[in-house]
Protein backbone atom coordinates (compact mmCIF):
# COMPACT_ATOMS: atom_id res chain seq x y z
CA UNK A 1 0.00 0.00 0.00
CA UNK A 2 2.81 2.77 1.04
CA UNK A 3 4.62 1.62 -1.90
CA UNK A 4 2.13 2.19 -4.37
CA UNK A 5 1.21 5.56 -2.77
CA UNK A 6 4.81 6.77 -2.85
CA UNK A 7 4.87 5.60 -6.41
CA UNK A 8 2.15 7.48 -7.64
CA UNK A 9 3.37 10.59 -5.47
CA UNK A 10 6.58 10.25 -6.86
CA UNK A 11 4.84 10.81 -10.96
CA UNK A 12 3.33 13.63 -9.43
CA UNK A 13 6.22 15.20 -8.72
CA UNK A 14 8.13 14.33 -11.90
CA UNK A 15 4.79 15.74 -13.68
CA UNK A 16 5.05 19.34 -11.47
CA UNK A 17 8.80 19.59 -12.37
CA UNK A 18 8.29 18.75 -15.78
CA UNK A 19 5.34 21.66 -16.18
CA UNK A 20 7.73 23.96 -14.53
CA UNK A 21 10.73 23.21 -16.67
CA UNK A 22 8.37 24.22 -19.54
CA UNK A 23 7.23 27.15 -18.40
CA UNK A 24 10.80 28.12 -17.47
CA UNK A 25 11.31 27.30 -20.87
CA UNK A 26 8.64 29.55 -22.06
CA UNK A 27 9.60 32.03 -20.40
CA UNK A 28 13.22 32.21 -21.63
CA UNK A 29 11.90 31.97 -25.33
CA UNK A 30 9.56 35.45 -24.66
CA UNK A 31 12.43 37.20 -23.00
CA UNK A 32 14.47 36.30 -26.07
CA UNK A 33 11.98 37.51 -28.13
CA UNK A 34 11.71 40.73 -26.11
CA UNK A 35 15.57 41.42 -25.55
CA UNK A 36 16.44 40.74 -29.04
CA UNK A 37 13.14 42.83 -30.31
CA UNK A 38 13.09 40.55 -33.77
CA UNK A 39 10.40 37.91 -34.64
CA UNK A 40 11.82 34.35 -34.27
CA UNK A 41 9.59 31.91 -35.19
CA UNK A 42 11.37 29.30 -33.69
CA UNK A 43 11.33 31.35 -29.97
CA UNK A 44 7.39 31.85 -30.54
CA UNK A 45 6.97 28.35 -31.07
CA UNK A 46 8.43 26.76 -27.97
CA UNK A 47 7.04 29.51 -25.82
CA UNK A 48 3.20 29.22 -27.06
CA UNK A 49 4.06 25.58 -26.94
CA UNK A 50 5.35 25.32 -23.60
CA UNK A 51 2.60 27.92 -22.07
CA UNK A 52 -0.30 26.03 -23.34
CA UNK A 53 1.53 21.94 -22.00
CA UNK A 54 2.02 24.28 -18.48
CA UNK A 55 -1.83 26.00 -18.76
CA UNK A 56 -2.97 22.18 -19.33
CA UNK A 57 -1.02 20.74 -16.72
CA UNK A 58 -2.64 23.01 -14.14
CA UNK A 59 -5.89 23.87 -15.58
CA UNK A 60 -7.00 20.86 -17.86
CA UNK A 61 -8.57 17.21 -17.16
CA UNK A 62 -6.71 15.38 -14.15
CA UNK A 63 -7.52 12.51 -12.01
CA UNK A 64 -9.59 9.46 -12.78
CA UNK A 65 -10.82 8.63 -15.68
CA UNK A 66 -13.83 6.33 -15.77
CA UNK A 67 -14.06 3.31 -18.36
CA UNK A 68 -15.83 0.99 -18.95
CA UNK A 69 -19.82 0.44 -20.44
CA UNK A 70 -21.40 3.72 -21.50
CA UNK A 71 -24.50 4.50 -19.18
CA UNK A 72 -27.60 7.07 -20.40
CA UNK A 73 -29.12 8.52 -17.68
CA UNK A 74 -32.72 8.87 -19.12
CA UNK A 75 -34.09 11.88 -17.40
CA UNK A 76 -38.26 11.20 -16.58
CA UNK A 77 -41.03 13.51 -17.77
CA UNK A 78 -41.27 16.52 -16.23
CA UNK A 79 -37.27 17.16 -15.78
CA UNK A 80 -34.62 17.73 -18.62
CA UNK A 81 -31.49 16.22 -19.54
CA UNK A 82 -29.51 15.06 -16.31
CA UNK A 83 -26.23 17.34 -16.45
CA UNK A 84 -23.15 15.10 -16.73
CA UNK A 85 -19.42 16.95 -16.33
CA UNK A 86 -17.35 15.91 -19.29
CA UNK A 87 -14.26 14.83 -16.71
CA UNK A 88 -17.03 11.63 -14.78
CA UNK A 89 -19.49 10.19 -17.97
CA UNK A 90 -21.29 7.80 -15.88
CA UNK A 91 -20.46 4.04 -16.67
CA UNK A 92 -21.93 1.00 -15.63
CA UNK A 93 -19.19 0.13 -12.96
CA UNK A 94 -18.60 3.54 -11.78
CA UNK A 95 -22.84 3.92 -10.65
CA UNK A 96 -22.20 0.34 -9.26
CA UNK A 97 -19.51 1.09 -7.11
CA UNK A 98 -20.99 4.33 -6.28
CA UNK A 99 -23.98 2.93 -4.97
CA UNK A 100 -22.22 0.63 -2.73
CA UNK A 101 -19.95 3.27 -1.68
CA UNK A 102 -23.12 5.35 -0.75
CA UNK A 103 -24.41 2.60 1.38
CA UNK A 104 -21.14 1.60 3.29
CA UNK A 105 -20.41 3.28 6.55
CA UNK A 106 -16.73 2.72 5.86
CA UNK A 107 -16.90 5.83 4.86
CA UNK A 108 -16.65 6.70 8.45
CA UNK A 109 -14.20 6.90 11.28
CA UNK A 110 -15.85 4.77 13.47
CA UNK A 111 -17.83 2.54 10.55
CA UNK A 112 -21.37 4.12 11.74
CA UNK A 113 -22.18 6.60 9.53
CA UNK A 114 -23.05 6.17 5.82
CA UNK A 115 -24.49 8.42 2.74
CA UNK A 116 -27.90 7.13 3.48
CA UNK A 117 -27.69 7.58 7.22
CA UNK A 118 -28.34 11.21 6.76
CA UNK A 119 -30.29 10.62 3.35
CA UNK A 120 -32.08 7.64 3.35
CA UNK A 121 -34.52 6.50 0.40
CA UNK A 122 -36.75 5.71 2.98
CA UNK A 123 -37.29 8.76 3.44
CA UNK A 124 -36.81 10.50 0.54
CA UNK A 125 -33.18 9.98 0.32
CA UNK A 126 -33.24 12.79 3.28
CA UNK A 127 -33.69 12.28 6.64
CA UNK A 128 -36.89 12.74 9.22
CA UNK A 129 -34.88 14.11 12.09
CA UNK A 130 -34.72 18.33 12.45
CA UNK A 131 -30.55 17.62 12.40
CA UNK A 132 -28.68 14.38 11.33
CA UNK A 133 -27.35 11.96 13.93
CA UNK A 134 -23.15 11.34 13.12
CA UNK A 135 -20.20 10.06 14.66
CA UNK A 136 -20.44 9.72 18.31
CA UNK A 137 -23.78 10.92 18.28
CA UNK A 138 -23.02 14.37 17.42
CA UNK A 139 -25.46 16.40 15.53
CA UNK A 140 -25.19 19.12 13.21
CA UNK A 141 -26.98 22.64 12.77
CA UNK A 142 -28.71 22.07 9.30
CA UNK A 143 -31.41 19.77 7.62
CA UNK A 144 -29.86 17.36 5.64
CA UNK A 145 -31.89 18.03 1.65
CA UNK A 146 -32.84 15.36 -0.27
CA UNK A 147 -29.90 13.98 -2.86
CA UNK A 148 -33.22 13.05 -5.38
CA UNK A 149 -32.78 15.36 -8.47
CA UNK A 150 -29.24 17.08 -6.37
CA UNK A 151 -27.97 16.28 -10.09
CA UNK A 152 -29.92 19.46 -11.51
CA UNK A 153 -28.44 21.98 -8.68
CA UNK A 154 -25.50 24.44 -9.66
CA UNK A 155 -24.32 24.34 -6.03
CA UNK A 156 -24.62 21.76 -3.31
CA UNK A 157 -25.29 22.25 0.39
CA UNK A 158 -27.88 25.06 2.38
CA UNK A 159 -25.34 27.33 1.40
CA UNK A 160 -23.76 26.35 -2.10
CA UNK A 161 -20.25 26.44 -0.67
CA UNK A 162 -19.36 23.55 -3.06
CA UNK A 163 -20.41 23.64 -7.14
CA UNK A 164 -20.22 19.32 -7.85
CA UNK A 165 -21.51 16.40 -6.35
CA UNK A 166 -17.92 15.32 -6.80
CA UNK A 167 -16.71 17.89 -4.36
CA UNK A 168 -19.81 17.49 -1.96
CA UNK A 169 -18.77 13.58 -1.40
CA UNK A 170 -15.56 14.86 0.32
CA UNK A 171 -17.49 17.56 3.07
CA UNK A 172 -19.46 14.90 4.70
CA UNK A 173 -16.03 12.67 5.54
CA UNK A 174 -14.32 15.59 6.91
CA UNK A 175 -16.88 16.59 8.78
CA UNK A 176 -15.97 16.65 12.45
CA UNK A 177 -19.72 16.03 13.49
CA UNK A 178 -21.18 13.31 10.67
CA UNK A 179 -17.94 10.92 9.61
CA UNK A 180 -15.54 12.52 11.37
CA UNK A 181 -12.67 10.60 8.59
CA UNK A 182 -9.85 12.02 6.08
CA UNK A 183 -9.88 11.65 2.84
CA UNK A 184 -6.51 9.77 3.00
CA UNK A 185 -7.65 7.34 5.71
CA UNK A 186 -10.68 6.39 3.38
CA UNK A 187 -8.08 5.99 0.67
CA UNK A 188 -6.15 3.17 3.00
CA UNK A 189 -9.61 1.89 4.09
CA UNK A 190 -10.56 1.02 0.75
CA UNK A 191 -7.44 -0.03 -0.35
CA UNK A 192 -6.81 -2.82 2.03
CA UNK A 193 -9.99 -3.76 0.82
CA UNK A 194 -9.53 -6.38 -1.65
CA UNK A 195 -13.08 -6.99 -2.79
CA UNK A 196 -13.07 -3.05 -3.63
CA UNK A 197 -9.64 -3.15 -5.51
CA UNK A 198 -10.71 -5.17 -7.62
CA UNK A 199 -14.07 -3.11 -8.27
CA UNK A 200 -12.15 0.33 -8.40
CA UNK A 201 -10.21 -1.53 -11.20
CA UNK A 202 -12.72 -2.35 -13.07
CA UNK A 203 -14.40 1.08 -12.76
CA UNK A 204 -11.15 3.48 -13.40
CA UNK A 205 -8.13 1.19 -14.23
CA UNK A 206 -5.48 -0.61 -12.44
CA UNK A 207 -3.26 1.22 -9.87
CA UNK A 208 -4.17 2.51 -5.92
CA UNK A 209 -8.13 3.74 -4.77
CA UNK A 210 -7.43 7.81 -4.80
CA UNK A 211 -10.32 9.87 -3.13
CA UNK A 212 -11.15 11.39 -6.57
CA UNK A 213 -12.24 7.69 -7.72
CA UNK A 214 -14.59 7.47 -4.79
CA UNK A 215 -16.12 10.91 -5.27
CA UNK A 216 -16.40 10.33 -8.85
CA UNK A 217 -18.13 7.26 -8.37
CA UNK A 218 -20.52 8.55 -5.33
CA UNK A 219 -21.16 11.37 -8.01
CA UNK A 220 -22.25 9.38 -10.64
CA UNK A 221 -24.35 6.84 -8.71
CA UNK A 222 -26.18 10.09 -7.19
CA UNK A 223 -27.15 11.18 -10.95
CA UNK A 224 -29.47 8.36 -11.41
CA UNK A 225 -30.99 9.22 -8.30
CA UNK A 226 -33.66 11.42 -10.26
CA UNK A 227 -37.53 11.44 -9.93
CA UNK A 228 -39.95 12.88 -12.17
CA UNK A 229 -43.19 11.19 -13.65
CA UNK A 230 -45.66 12.79 -10.70
CA UNK A 231 -49.13 13.03 -11.39
CA UNK A 232 -48.21 17.04 -11.59
CA UNK A 233 -46.07 15.80 -14.58
CA UNK A 234 -48.46 13.68 -16.24
CA UNK A 235 -51.25 16.13 -15.87
CA UNK A 236 -49.18 19.21 -17.08
CA UNK A 237 -47.01 17.70 -19.09
CA UNK A 238 -48.42 14.66 -20.27
CA UNK A 239 -51.51 15.93 -20.91
CA UNK A 240 -53.50 13.71 -18.98
CA UNK A 241 -56.39 15.92 -17.11
CA UNK A 242 -57.25 12.88 -14.83
CA UNK A 243 -53.70 12.55 -13.11
CA UNK A 244 -54.69 15.15 -10.51
CA UNK A 245 -57.59 16.46 -8.43
CA UNK A 246 -59.17 19.99 -9.41
CA UNK A 247 -57.36 21.13 -6.10
CA UNK A 248 -53.96 20.30 -7.55
CA UNK A 249 -55.28 22.43 -10.65
CA UNK A 250 -56.57 25.32 -8.18
CA UNK A 251 -53.13 24.86 -6.36
CA UNK A 252 -50.84 25.37 -9.37
CA UNK A 253 -52.84 28.83 -10.34
CA UNK A 254 -52.24 30.46 -6.77
CA UNK A 255 -48.39 29.24 -6.82
CA UNK A 256 -47.98 30.60 -10.67
CA UNK A 257 -50.32 33.62 -9.68
CA UNK A 258 -48.14 36.76 -8.15
CA UNK A 259 -51.08 38.08 -7.01
CA UNK A 260 -52.09 34.66 -5.30
CA UNK A 261 -49.01 32.87 -3.91
CA UNK A 262 -45.93 33.81 -6.43
CA UNK A 263 -44.32 30.44 -5.56
CA UNK A 264 -43.11 30.16 -9.03
CA UNK A 265 -40.33 33.28 -8.65
CA UNK A 266 -38.32 31.20 -6.41
CA UNK A 267 -39.56 27.47 -7.28
CA UNK A 268 -39.44 27.73 -11.29
CA UNK A 269 -41.58 26.41 -13.50
CA UNK A 270 -41.19 26.50 -17.32
CA UNK A 271 -43.26 25.15 -19.87
CA UNK A 272 -41.23 21.99 -21.12
CA UNK A 273 -39.76 21.17 -17.78
CA UNK A 274 -40.02 22.06 -13.88
CA UNK A 275 -37.02 21.63 -11.68
CA UNK A 276 -39.18 23.29 -9.02
CA UNK A 277 -36.08 25.85 -8.11
CA UNK A 278 -34.28 28.94 -9.36
CA UNK A 279 -31.18 27.53 -8.16
CA UNK A 280 -30.99 30.81 -6.39
CA UNK A 281 -30.78 31.67 -2.74
CA UNK A 282 -33.13 33.57 -0.91
CA UNK A 283 -33.10 35.23 3.16
CA UNK A 284 -37.03 33.80 3.47
CA UNK A 285 -37.41 34.41 6.99
CA UNK A 286 -36.11 31.02 8.85
CA UNK A 287 -33.68 30.70 11.65
CA UNK A 288 -34.58 34.36 12.80
CA UNK A 289 -34.76 34.80 16.95
CA UNK A 290 -35.62 38.75 17.80
CA UNK A 291 -34.80 40.00 14.41
CA UNK A 292 -31.23 38.25 14.64
CA UNK A 293 -30.36 35.98 11.86
CA UNK A 294 -29.35 32.28 14.07
CA UNK A 295 -27.56 30.90 10.73
CA UNK A 296 -25.74 33.43 8.56
CA UNK A 297 -26.05 30.98 5.80
CA UNK A 298 -24.62 31.50 1.87
CA UNK A 299 -22.98 34.71 3.50
CA UNK A 300 -20.69 32.46 5.17
CA UNK A 301 -19.38 31.81 1.73
CA UNK A 302 -19.42 34.88 -0.03
CA UNK A 303 -19.21 37.57 2.31
CA UNK A 304 -21.79 39.58 0.77
CA UNK A 305 -24.11 41.62 3.22
CA UNK A 306 -26.99 40.74 0.83
CA UNK A 307 -26.45 36.88 1.34
CA UNK A 308 -26.83 37.02 5.13
CA UNK A 309 -29.57 34.73 6.38
CA UNK A 310 -29.71 33.21 2.36
CA UNK A 311 -30.07 29.51 1.80
CA UNK A 312 -30.74 27.57 -1.56
CA UNK A 313 -34.54 26.97 -3.10
CA UNK A 314 -34.51 23.38 -2.14
CA UNK A 315 -36.65 21.98 -5.10
CA UNK A 316 -40.48 21.19 -4.04
CA UNK A 317 -40.36 17.48 -6.11
CA UNK A 318 -40.99 14.88 -3.67
CA UNK A 319 -41.13 17.51 -0.72
CA UNK A 320 -44.31 15.39 0.56
CA UNK A 321 -41.78 12.75 1.27
CA UNK A 322 -38.95 14.57 3.33
CA UNK A 323 -40.16 16.05 6.15
CA UNK A 324 -38.96 18.21 8.37
CA UNK A 325 -38.45 21.78 6.18
CA UNK A 326 -36.12 24.68 5.93
CA UNK A 327 -32.51 24.43 6.32
CA UNK A 328 -33.08 24.51 9.61
CA UNK A 329 -35.44 21.71 10.08
CA UNK A 330 -37.80 23.70 12.09
CA UNK A 331 -41.07 23.28 10.11
CA UNK A 332 -42.37 19.78 10.65
CA UNK A 333 -45.41 19.52 8.09
CA UNK A 334 -46.11 20.96 4.78
CA UNK A 335 -49.41 22.78 6.58
CA UNK A 336 -46.96 24.44 9.12
CA UNK A 337 -45.27 25.79 5.44
CA UNK A 338 -47.61 27.30 3.88
CA UNK A 339 -48.90 28.66 7.36
CA UNK A 340 -45.37 30.32 7.47
CA UNK A 341 -45.96 32.19 5.08
CA UNK A 342 -49.21 32.91 5.00
CA UNK A 343 -47.98 34.96 8.20
CA UNK A 344 -45.34 36.54 6.05
CA UNK A 345 -42.78 34.30 7.76
CA UNK A 346 -39.87 36.32 10.05
CA UNK A 347 -38.84 40.05 9.94
CA UNK A 348 -35.16 40.38 9.40
CA UNK A 349 -33.52 43.24 7.63
CA UNK A 350 -32.11 40.84 4.88
CA UNK A 351 -35.81 39.30 4.34
CA UNK A 352 -36.27 38.63 0.56
CA UNK A 353 -38.12 41.66 -1.26
CA UNK A 354 -40.48 38.54 -2.74
CA UNK A 355 -41.66 37.84 0.73
CA UNK A 356 -44.56 39.47 1.75
CA UNK A 357 -48.02 37.86 3.75
CA UNK A 358 -50.45 35.74 2.13
CA UNK A 359 -53.26 36.37 4.47
CA UNK A 360 -55.84 37.17 1.36
CA UNK A 361 -55.49 33.33 0.73
CA UNK A 362 -58.83 31.70 1.06
CA UNK A 363 -59.11 28.53 3.24
CA UNK A 364 -59.65 26.47 -0.03
CA UNK A 365 -56.36 28.01 -1.70
CA UNK A 366 -54.04 27.24 1.24
CA UNK A 367 -55.39 23.27 0.92
CA UNK A 368 -54.60 23.69 -2.64
CA UNK A 369 -51.18 24.46 -2.15
CA UNK A 370 -50.71 21.83 -0.41
CA UNK A 371 -52.25 19.38 -2.46
CA UNK A 372 -49.90 20.64 -5.13
CA UNK A 373 -46.52 20.00 -3.47
CA UNK A 374 -48.03 16.51 -2.26
CA UNK A 375 -49.12 15.79 -6.11
CA UNK A 376 -45.72 16.21 -6.95
CA UNK A 377 -44.15 13.16 -5.44
CA UNK A 378 -42.25 11.26 -8.42
CA UNK A 379 -41.81 7.17 -9.18
CA UNK A 380 -38.46 6.10 -7.17
CA UNK A 381 -35.63 5.18 -9.43
CA UNK A 382 -34.48 2.02 -9.53
CA UNK A 383 -31.85 0.36 -8.79
CA UNK A 384 -30.75 3.00 -5.97
CA UNK A 385 -32.07 1.23 -2.85
CA UNK A 386 -29.50 -0.66 -1.06
CA UNK A 387 -27.35 -3.09 -2.67
CA UNK A 388 -28.59 -6.71 -2.25
CA UNK A 389 -26.38 -9.41 -0.97
CA UNK A 390 -22.81 -7.91 -0.80
CA UNK A 391 -20.00 -7.31 1.81
CA UNK A 392 -20.28 -3.13 2.45
CA UNK A 393 -18.04 -2.97 4.98
CA UNK A 394 -14.17 -2.52 4.16
CA UNK A 395 -11.52 -3.88 6.37
CA UNK A 396 -11.38 -1.11 9.28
Amino acid sequence: MMSTTRTSGTRLVWRSCAAGLLLALSQAALAEIMMKKSFSILALAVAVAGLLIWYASRNGPRGAVPRGTPLHIAAPLGLPPVPVPGDNPPTVETVGLGRRLYYDTALSLDNTVSCATCHDPEMGFADAKRVSTGVNGKTGVRNSPTVLNSAYYTTQFWDGRVLTLEKQAEGPVENKVEMAHTLSGVERRLNDDASYRAAFEKAFGPGPITYDMVEKAIASFERTVVSGDSPFDRWYYGKDEKAVSESVKLGFEVFRNPKKGNCAVCHSVDEKQALFTDNKFHNIGVGVKDEELTDLGRFQVTNKDADRGAFKTPSLRNVALTAPYMHDGSLKTLKEVVDFYIGGTNSNPHLDKEIHTLDHLTGEERKALQDLMESLTGAMPPNTGRPPAIELKATK
